[in-house]
């Protein structure tokens, strides 16, 4: 089984995360105080240099107020 950081829809869950941010005018060093971790962590996952896991992923969703299943959907390539 591939690693899914190295998957094809990986990418596309982590463009529509970013572009989530970008929509509420966040920087990634304020997405970062929000989430309570270093912004590099974000510019990691942005650049898919570290991967999400599932309850990373609902709570970054929930404090970009965003629903995690449309990034599911992206993945199951439904959007």
């Amino acid at each position: 089984m591939q690693k899914t950081i190295y998957s094809q829809s990986y990418p596309r869950v982590t463009k529509w995360l970013k572009e989530a941010r970008e929509e509420k005018s966040l920087t990634m060093r304020q997405l970062a105080k929000i989430l309570e971790v270093q912004h590099s962590i974000i510019w990691n996952i942005e650049n898919n240099e570290r991967r999400l896991d599932i309850v990373e992923y609902v709570n970054y969703c929930e404090k970009l107020n965003i629903d995690p299943i449309v990034g599911i959907n992206i993945i199951r390539d439904k959007v």
